[in-house]
């Protein structure tokens, strides 16, 4: 069994999952994902979070195969969410002496999900645990994405072992660490992780960020995807864009469309904003592309021009869906054009007209509305859309 260090004496101990369709039972995997614990080795024998409980027998391969008759001392809980503490009763069933090391938050969560209220130790911020050679602090970073979830740094090597933060989607495919791949995949299963998973709480992660910027980190090893540690700078730079609802230049259409209507008229709002000079375009329809993307695209991309058919006198249901997925994430700052269609009674407008009142974004245009197919009128109104939302986008970005 092949090992893989981050230093003489600490371990990666990823498993690498390809089987599993949606994480968290709703996020589509077509690359897969992994679930990722750490092992140091010292005077005390340390394990930094466990894995998901379906691949609890392969983990402990790992662990025998380096340990040998040796013993884990603690196990460190940044996060009782059960893709990274699933192994947690195993591990006390095999190291019946084992301490249990996590902050106030932790343990009601722990004692909830697995009923384990004894050998633990509750540690607070900055606190310290030596383990001989290696020295562990922890820092809470609350609602990263849950509550009681923290971060562990080992000030020997360097190593802050984040958490989700810093994490991806995305099996490894023999590359472990960010200068074994090519990073442009990477990059895109990493900001659908954090859209989708840690997204929503934006301002935590900002503040998380700021409290954690004066160690001095040399690798960072999180609980999915690569290990950083030559582009430390480039993936805490995204992290600080992200947070912050920092937008590139582009837009996203999203149309939901029955019969075409609506999606001819998305169709001449998306050419003639390229006819403007717009190269970021990316046209959805939420029928067919999973909500996790498109939110990716929608936390990217400073425009959004959504357009709805009339369905029941309602907006199109699946379109409905993902804008209800937008303001649950509670993206910000935002340009936002309006257009639909209808053949004899309205209400797809209508509602996409109350999600502009209620997500507060820049209208750029009035909306456009039309009755039955596209004619000449309509299609020079959806062409005034694209101008308004083109003429903005540059102005911002040029």
């Amino acid at each position: 069994m092949y090992k893989v260090n981050l230093s003489d004496d600490i371990y990666f101990l990823g498993i690498n999952d390809r089987r599993t369709s949606l994480f968290e039972n709703l996020w589509p995997l077509p690359y897969g994902v992994t679930y990722n614990s750490y092992l140091i080795v010292d005077e005390k024998v340390c394990l930094i979070d466990t894995v998901d409980r379906k691949f609890t027998d392969d983990y402990f391969e790992k662990l025998d195969d380096i340990l040998g008759e040796r013993v884990v001392d603690y196990v460190v809980v940044n996060h009782v969410e059960p893709d990274h503490s699933g192994s947690l009763s195993a591990i006390r069933e095999k190291y019946p002496n084992i301490t249990i090391v996590g902050n106030k938050k932790t343990f009601p969560m722990i004692e909830n999900f697995y009923g384990i209220t004894e050998d633990i130790l509750t540690v607070a911020d900055g606190d310290e645990l030596d383990l001989g050679k290696h020295k562990l602090n922890f820092y809470t970073i609350p609602m990263v994405h849950w509550p009681e979830s923290m971060v562990t740094f080992e000030s020997t090597e360097n190593i802050l072992f984040s958490n989700d933060a810093f994490g991806s989607f995305g099996a490894l495919d023999g590359g472990v660490f960010d200068d074994e791949v090519n990073l442009s995949f990477y990059e895109e299963e990493a900001m659908r992780y954090f859209t989708n998973i840690v997204g929503k709480y934006c301002p935590h992660t900002a503040r998380a960020l700021v409290k954690l910027e004066s160690l001095d980190i040399k690798m960072i090893a999180p609980s999915h995807g690569l290990i950083w540690r030559s582009h430390i700078a480039y993936i805490v730079e995204k992290y600080q864009q992200w947070s912050s609802y920092t937008t590139e230049k582009g837009v996203v259409i999203l149309v939901g469309s029955m019969y075409g209507n609506t999606e001819k008229m998305a169709d001449a709002i998306g050419r003639q904003m390229a006819v403007r000079g717009i190269k970021n375009i990316r046209t959805y329809d939420p029928s067919k592309t999973h909500v996790s993307n498109i939110i990716s695209d929608v936390f990217k991309y400073k425009g959004l021009i959504a357009g709805s058919c009339a369905y029941n006198n309602e907006m199109f249901p699946t379109l409905e869906n993902v804008l209800k997925e937008i303001q649950h994430k509670g993206i910000k700052d935002h340009l936002l054009g309006v257009f639909g269609s209808y053949s004899w009674n309205g209400g797809g407008v209508k509602n996409l007209e109350k999600f502009a009142e209620q997500i507060k974004w820049e209208i750029i245009n009035p909306s456009v509305e039309e009755k039955g197919a596209l004619k000449k009128d309509k299609y020079e109104e959806a062409k005034a859309l694209a101008n308004s939302m083109a003429d903005k986008l540059n102005e911002l970005f040029d």
